[in-house]
């Protein structure tokens, strides 16, 4: 995979990674749905990649869940998620700080127990390209 690039959502920091990545999860886990206040996190592995901020390092702060391996880096500034270099499971890339397309579709959806219990026949919701009025 060739390098991508990716920023947070005011642009005060920007970074690129270079290498490839071995995995792309939708964890659904409690930690990871609560932190993204969404379904479940998507989420880039890599034991390989090399981080590089370009912009910004400076307003990124990270959080490590007491107790857990669970840790979120994100912008000080808009709080957009953004990659952790983490010891234990190297490098994670929230998949939407993304700017450049990728081919990599999610390996697998993980910690399926904790999915919210909404989380069904999403694909039979109505569609809309906007918000709808």
């Amino acid at each position: 995979m060739a390098d991508v690039k990716g920023s947070c959502l005011c642009g005060s920091v920007r970074f690129e990674v270079a290498g490839r990545f071995d995995s792309f999860y939708l964890c659904h886990c409690q930690y990871c749905r609560k932190d993204t206040g969404s379904a479940h996190a998507a989420n880039l592995f890599s034991q390989s990649a090399r981080l590089t901020w370009l912009s910004g390092a400076e307003a990124v702060v990270s959080f490590t869940l007491p107790g857990t391996r669970h840790q979120k880096s994100f912008c000080q500034t808009c709080g957009s998620a953004l990659p952790s270099d983490q010891d234990t499971d190297g490098l994670v890339v929230p998949a939407g700080c993304l700017d450049t397309d990728i081919s990599l579709q999610p390996t697998a959806h993980i910690f399926t127990a904790s999915k919210a219990s909404w989380y069904i026949k999403l694909d039979k919701a109505p569609k809309f390209k906007r918000l709808p009025e």
